[in-house]
């Protein structure tokens, strides 16, 4: 298997909303695109595509790191132009030797979980803090660290927007969707990896609005947790982009350092509770999206999560 496709198969474990993994590879010799997948686009959950760059940024930095780390050198074009074009393309470079600290990145793609789960009471120190966002700068984007007294205004913008969500039956229709998957489908949030409802500091997208969750929250309530917002200088699409890299290098990042990561993208999704997190930047930038950050308070581990098949998402040339 070349390096490009073992760099395209670690950017199966992208993140992305609803687990939609809205992205398709194109190899052709030393050189690798990536595209936007619009038929996996969440049309009433993103409807100016926001999210669908995000992810599609996520996967590019996983496919780099991969990439890196295995001992390549690459060059990167980011091309986020209308239309049905590619968004990336990497084109391989000659063997070099790897970073240590890209290796440790590397390593945590498999492992890094969307843990919706209640954190504990251990708190994330400001050394963490400060390192992630040194690390999110250096991919593009920024880091803004939620101060205690700004926690409310992000719980109630979190509220608002699940509130307004569920109270409108497109939403709940594209949401049952993706929870409810066909079999062996490899995308999606099924039930069994949804958490039930609960006393939270801030709230959490409830998955499962007319099923059984099959996760408890657990006895914890974020006491512990950070809540930080990845946000640039404004929202075209190459900035969304490199915000969706910023993501990803913070997820791999915090998972290596042994902290427990879930985004939180419904407060961003609709238009007031935005302008809520926007205030919280005192209007210095767009919100891309939010993450909890902190230690899972339960020994239990989190059940397989669905994955599509590499070769549903790469093609070769």
């Amino acid at each position: 298997m070349t390096p490009l496709e073992l760099a395209a198969q670690a950017a199966l474990h992208a993140p992305s909303v609803f687990n939609t993994q809205p992205w398709r590879w194109q190899i052709d010799g030393d050189t690798m695109e990536l595209y936007a997948d619009e038929s996996r686009r969440l049309e009433t959950t993103d409807r100016d595509g926001r999210l669908l760059l995000l992810s599609l940024g996520a996967a590019l930095h996983h496919a780099l790191t991969a990439l890196a780390a295995s001992g390549w050198s690459y060059s990167v074009e980011r091309l986020p132009g209308k239309g049905a074009g590619p968004v990336a393309r990497i084109q391989l470079g000659t063997p070099a030797t790897p970073a240590p600290d890209v290796q440790r990145l590397a390593a945590a793609i498999p492992q890094r979980r969307t843990d919706r789960r209640a954190f504990g009471s251990r708190t994330v120190t400001d050394e963490e803090l400060t390192k992630l966002r040194r690390l999110v700068e250096q991919n593009g984007a920024y880091l803004h660290v939620v101060p205690s007294d700004q926690v409310p205004a992000l719980a109630i913008s979190a509220e608002l927007a699940g509130d307004a969500e569920l109270g409108d039956q497109d939403y709940r229709e594209e949401l049952r969707e993706w929870t409810h998957r066909p079999a062996g489908a490899g995308d999606g949030v099924p039930a069994d990896i949804a958490v039930e409802p609960g006393l939270r500091r801030v709230p959490v997208r409830d998955f499962a609005p007319d099923d059984t969750p099959g996760l408890t929250i657990g006895a914890e309530h974020d006491q512990g947790a950070a809540y930080v917002i990845i946000f640039g200088r404004g929202d075209d699409r190459l900035e969304l982009l490199r915000g969706g890299e910023a993501l990803s290098a913070l997820l791999l990042s915090a998972t290596a350092d042994g902290l427990a990561t879930a985004p939180i993208s419904d407060a961003i999704e609709v238009e007031w509770p935005r302008l809520l997190i926007r205030g919280l930047l005192a209007d210095l930038g767009e919100p891309y999206i939010m993450v909890r950050l902190g230690y899972t308070a339960s020994a239990q581990p989190l059940p397989p999560r669905p994955r599509r098949a590499a070769a549903e998402v790469i093609v070769r040339g």
